[in-house]
């Protein structure tokens, strides 16, 4: 399995972003998804999910409404927009699939199977 998360990079806060994350060796259209997302000397925290087929979204709290999460099962790739960017939102980001089809709560990072390696944001002030 991979998720290759790509899209990072060094941007002006009140910019926006679009992360991807390329999916194979696993059922990509019958997994959950979600976005994580690490800061230097932070726990990881969760930034968005995805019911695996996008019917569903759910967002961190200190995400939701500046970024949105999809999904193409038909390309095997998910998606994280992000809008009016932060410094605070500088982080590594990761994608992970979920262990479960209908998890009862997408949050917890135990939860992801697999993840990708990270794509690093950096948000200027």
């Amino acid at each position: 399995v991979q998720l290759q998360a790509s899209g990072g990079g060094l941007v002006q806060a009140g910019d926006s972003l679009r992360l991807s994350c390329a999916a194979s060796g696993l059922t990509f259209s019958n997994r959950v998804m979600g976005w994580f997302r690490q800061a230097p000397e932070k726990e990881r925290e969760f930034v968005a999910g995805i019911s695996w087929r996008g019917g569903y979204t759910v967002y961190g709290d200190s995400v939701r409404g500046r970024f949105t999460i999809s999904r193409d099962n038909s390309k095997n790739m998910l998606y994280l927009q992000m809008y009016t960017l932060k410094s605070e939102d500088t982080a590594v980001y990761y994608c992970a699939a979920h262990r479960s089809n209908y998890p009862r709560d997408y949050e917890p990072a135990t939860g992801y199977e697999y993840w990708g390696q990270g794509t690093l944001v950096t948000v200027s002030s």
